[in-house]
């Protein structure tokens, strides 16, 4: 992979105020991580942050379908709500909603299941050939880093692997300069969703590489409404608690999938 001048160390538009002013920032050049159980929003967390930072993107989506993310992504860019916009993708009615999509050409998703690495290097160099030589992405999340091909035979192998996924990942961060982001579960006791989430609970025990870990756990009230909560337990440049008992909260719309931060305090 060729290696470039670029902006490392630079922090990315993000959408989470609360997380700026405690130094949780997506820095370009560095690999982070977010682990969270089932039904957490992480996955629309890393879209949101995709479509505020407005920079060029590369989405490995093997978690989420292209209609999935065709849906999605339409929601947060013109404002139709969620229901409305899964029946156009569903129909084909996107009247106005492609010029939105198409407005945002450098937003690039790759939707295979089980993507391999060498089709990451292949859309990572594809980029910088369709957009121009020595633009890569600033932003490439990886959701999540277990559908990366992994041949593993057992568990100890897979934790290994699971590191050596890491340190690849880390290492295109530094040669490309673009923040990437992978997303990842948790260990049983935390599957759940519903308390904070500590180092200790990233599946795998894979925290020495990454330069920041995000957790997120939620609430849900009477109403079907979310709370989530974003815990910081792993970060060389800010504020760090590795209990997860600290975290940044936000309110998150279902309907037109937008968050609102619930107050600027630590809980």
């Amino acid at each position: 992979m060729t290696t470039i001048k670029g902006a490392a160390g630079e922090p990315l538009p993000s959408p989470f105020p609360g997380l700026e002013k405690r130094e949780t920032q997506f820095r370009r050049g560095e690999f982070s991580i977010i682990a969270a159980g089932p039904g957490t929003f992480k996955s629309m967390f890393s879209l949101l942050l995709a479509i505020h930072a407005n920079r060029p993107t590369l989405y490995l989506s093997a978690d989420s379908n292209a209609a999935t993310q065709l849906a999605r992504a339409g929601t947060m860019l013109t404002g139709v709500p969620s229901k409305v916009m899964k029946r156009k993708v569903r129909e084909d009615d996107l009247g106005d909603v492609k010029k939105a999509l198409a407005d945002r050409w450098w937003l690039r998703f790759n939707v295979s299941a089980q993507p391999s690495l060498d089709e990451l290097e292949r859309d990572v160099a594809c980029y910088e050939e369709v957009y121009g030589r020595g633009l890569f992405p600033h932003l490439i999340v990886v959701d999540n880093i277990t559908n990366l091909e992994n041949n593993s035979a057992d568990a100890e192998s897979f934790t290994f692997s699971l590191e050596n996924m890491c340190d690849y990942l880390n290492s295109m961060a530094r040669e490309t300069n673009a923040h990437v982001l992978a997303l990842h579960h948790v260990t049983g006791e935390w599957s759940d969703g519903l308390k904070p989430i500590p180092l200790s609970g990233v599946k795998g025990k894979i925290g020495r590489v990454p330069s920041m870990i995000l957790t997120i756990h939620k609430e849900v009230d009477d109403m079907d409404n979310s709370t989530i909560h974003v815990s910081t337990v792993k970060n060389r440049e800010g504020f760090v608690d590795p209990s997860g008992n600290s975290f940044v909260s936000y309110r998150f719309d279902t309907n037109s999938l937008t968050v609102a931060e619930v107050n600027d305090e630590f809980f």
